[in-house]
């Protein structure tokens, strides 16, 4: 399969999955006051104006967030269409998936609905969505695959020797 439609798959199903799951939390009348799942795992519903976390929540206008997220999905799309490997267009595939939804998200509500509250005894980690945890993820692949040697990496032997003229 070509990269670039990988990571066009990857995105699709990043955004779907998680506007799907948005859709459900934010129509499910439970959460508003939260449902215990696990003894370390809630479901909540927040609404979020800020970026990870709440930071800059009420400092940056919804607009803002929307034109900054803009511009660095334009730059993720520049480089999954550059992707030198499947592994890092599914990576940015993901990244660029979870932050569509997002920005729709900011587009309709102003804000981004979390309703993912892990927690331990009364210390709460912040809660967040599933466009977090693929945006996450896809970051983590490209952390994973920047300590890949370059004999590892899927063509990349075969470019390092047309460089060089061999």
């Amino acid at each position: 399969m070509n990269s670039r439609v990988l990571g066009g798959l990857c995105a699709i199903a990043a955004l779907g999955l998680d506007q799907g799951t948005k859709a459900l939390a934010l129509t499910t009348p439970a959460l508003e006051s939260g449902v215990e799942v696990l003894p370390f795992l809630n479901l909540v519903r927040v609404l979020n104006d800020g970026v990870s976390f709440g930071m800059l929540g009420g400092f940056v206008p919804w607009w803002g967030l929307i034109a900054l997220a803009g511009v660095i999905v334009a730059w993720l799309l520049i480089w999954l269409w550059r992707a030198p490997d499947r592994l890092t267009a599914a990576a940015l595939g993901l990244i660029i998936g979870g932050a569509l939804g997002n920005i729709l998200d900011r587009v309709r509500y102003q804000a981004v609905p979390d309703f993912l509250d892990f927690h331990y005894g009364s210390y709460h980690w912040p809660s967040f969505n599933l466009a977090d945890v693929t945006i996450f993820c896809g970051a983590a692949l490209l952390f994973w695959d920047s300590f890949r040697s370059a004999k590892d990496k899927p063509g990349q032997s075969e470019r390092k020797e047309n460089t060089m003229g061999v």
